[in-house]
């Protein structure tokens, strides 16, 4: 996408590969699938669940939050890419204005299937694993660039009437290579494809230039695919818009930051609780010996 396509020109040329909602059986139908996939999985239990407010303390406009989803979807997503993230959205600070009713400020912008690209507040992944993706050396004028085009995307939805791009879903490990894995994610390439990966970001990124995946041409001091797979492998995301949240953790050019290390961090000063010592097993009355093996 050009550089130098105005911001509205470029929101609506994605609003073309996004339609509303019609109310034929088709549509209806793609929508039930959405929402069986939105369901969530039983058992998960975070690791190291965000903090919301040290997530607003540390994210800055522009960053990715990777997130660990529990949702049906969040497994297929997790197996093709071989990847601990299924879902990623941009923070935008304080880009969106207060709710009237009180509530807590929306701060994400984020593409959901069947609700298209909507704000939520940073308390929605309070009890999820989350990772901070920071594009390095982003000028202002991009950073606000980036979080213009997502906020006037807000709204936009996508068609649902790609059922085989829904249907591939429910079968979360189907049993192919790795190799093919990630590949079968461009089946159909229809809406519902880019609904549930990232290409919403990637494309605002790519309006201003920003890299995400290295370049696939060896150029000393930059970082570069070497092996013929992974060349391939980045020719074929970028020929099909199919970025994932896994790119975003694996890009040479995205910062990882830990929000517990922001601020300073002095494992000195962490206070470990006394081992407990295993107690002795006495024998029971009647055995031979008194030591038990």
């Amino acid at each position: 996408m050009p550089m130098s396509a105005p911001l509205p020109l470029l929101v609506q040329d994605l609003a073309s590969s996004m339609t509303q909602q019609t109310d034929s059986l088709l549509d209806r139908f793609g929508r039930f699938l959405a929402r069986r996939l939105q369901v969530e999985s039983s058992g998960y239990q975070p690791y190291t669940p965000s903090d919301p407010q040290t997530l607003h303390r540390t994210l800055q406009p522009g960053d990715v939050l990777l997130v660990e989803g529990n949702l049906r979807i969040s497994a297929a997503i997790k197996y093709l890419t071989q990847s601990t993230w299924s879902h990623s959205a941009l923070y935008v600070g304080d880009a969106l204005e207060e709710l009237g009713d009180g509530s807590e400020r929306p701060r994400l912008i984020e593409v959901n299937l069947g609700d298209g690209c909507i704000a939520v507040p940073l308390s929605k992944y309070r009890t999820y694993n989350t990772r901070i993706c920071r594009p390095s050396g982003l000028t202002p004028d991009d950073r606000k660039a980036i979080v213009d085009f997502m906020v006037a995307s807000l709204g936009l939805r996508y068609d649902m009437r790609n059922i085989f791009d829904l249907l591939r879903y429910f079968l979360p490990a189907p049993p192919v290579p790795v190799r093919w894995r990630r590949r079968m994610l461009a089946l159909g390439s229809g809406d519902p494809t880019r609904a549930i990966c990232s290409s919403l970001m990637a494309q605002a990124f790519q309006a201003v230039q920003y890299p995400i995946l290295p370049d696939i041409r060896p150029v000393p001091g930059q970082a570069s695919a070497e092996s013929t797979y992974s060349r391939a492998e980045i020719l074929h995301i970028r020929h099909h818009s199919l970025f994932t949240p896994r790119d975003f953790d694996l890009s040479p050019y995205f910062e990882i930051v830990k929000p517990t290390l922001v601020y300073g961090f002095d494992y000195k000063k962490l206070q470990w609780a006394e081992p407990v010592e295993p107690k002795a097993v006495e024998a029971e009355p009647g055995a031979e010996g008194g030591e038990v093996a």
